[in-house]
């Protein structure tokens, strides 16, 4: 059964403003590849109105749902990723029922080349995890809003907990069978990438990264939380797959994101409102090493370095007394 595309919609989840960032760029990346389909978010209310804001300008519906938590603590420490109750909110896009067909997509993720063939699989669609194949992975995702569905779902993620203590954990034990059921709800990793993992074929890499459409940032640190060079518009990264991508990441953020911060946006989203492209004043740059020495984004290769950091203590030291 086919539907029109109005129908149907790339959906992802923003739970505060810093995931509001990413799923700004997201959008701002399907608009960018020229997709078809209609771009929904469901947020929370730790989501700030300015942020909200500007979501309703990229994304053509923002929908306001409450905040659901795993309370699975103990599962949650074993991952030392206790962020990843919030994401229960995630099975609310089941309830997204004025679309026939979407395919979701965590705030985490860019897409890099045209996917809306994506809408053409059933529910529930996914590519296989990196770290257990056997199980896919959550961030993304073709299914059917049904809000018969939705109650099923949490129900029972209620009446049995999650395996991993998150999203992925309740969803893989509730479509159980996608394992063996249908290989054609096996989707290619081109359409869900891991950007920061250590990939230990490169040779694959070189030879197929030129397919892949969805870049996933999996892991605790974000894109928006690497150091960014405001003054060459560079990013850090860790391996040059991954750089590449936080590059393109941090282009889009801070052509079409950005601008449009404040400081009244919350926590990093706030202090991002202050980039500025081009030499900062002493007192900017002064500043902003502070607040990425806070976060851990530390610039090694640059004013940071070593070198540079003992040739200021060496002037420090022999600087003469007055």
């Amino acid at each position: 059964m086919s539907f029109a595309v109005d129908q149907q919609a790339f959906v992802t989840c923003a739970t505060n403003d810093s995931y509001a960032l990413g799923a700004l760029v997201l959008a701002q990346s399907l608009r960018n590849v020229q997709t078809t389909r209609k771009l929904a978010v469901i947020i929370t209310p730790q989501v700030s109105d300015k942020i909200k804001g500007l979501l309703g300008n990229v994304f053509d519906l923002v929908k306001e749902v409450d905040l659901l938590d795993s309370k699975d603590e103990a599962n949650l420490v074993i991952l030392t990723r206790p962020d990843l109750g919030v994401t229960f909110t995630k099975f609310q896009c089941w309830r997204l029922t004025q679309y026939q067909k979407c395919v979701f997509l965590d705030a985490d993720i860019i897409v890099v080349q045209n996917c809306d063939e994506l809408f053409d699989r059933e529910e529930l669609s996914a590519v296989p995890d990196v770290g257990w194949p056997d199980c896919f992975n959550s961030g993304v995702f073709v299914f059917r809003p049904s809000q018969e569905t939705y109650v099923a779902i949490t129900k029972f993620a209620a009446d049995n907990g999650s395996f991993d203590g998150g999203d992925q954990g309740v969803l893989n034990m509730f479509f159980k069978d996608w394992r063996t059921s249908d290989i054609s709800k096996h989707l290619s990793f081109i359409y869900n990438m891991n950007a920061n993992v250590s990939y230990t074929y490169q040779p694959a890499y070189k030879q197929f990264g030129k397919n892949v459409k969805v870049v996933h940032f999996l892991g605790a640190v974000k894109p928006w939380m690497h150091f960014y060079n405001s003054e060459t518009g560079r990013v850090q990264g860790d391996s040059h797959h991954s750089y590449e991508h936080l590059q393109l990441w941090w282009d889009l953020f801070m052509k079409y994101v950005q601008p449009n911060l404040t400081e009244e946006c919350r926590g990093i989203a706030g202090e991002l409102s202050k980039l500025h492209l081009g030499p900062a004043s002493g007192a900017e740059s002064s500043e902003a090493r502070r607040y990425a020495w806070e976060r851990g984004q530390i610039d090694y290769l640059g004013k940071d370095a070593f070198s540079n950091i003992e040739k200021k203590l060496e002037s420090a030291i022999n600087e003469p007394k007055k």
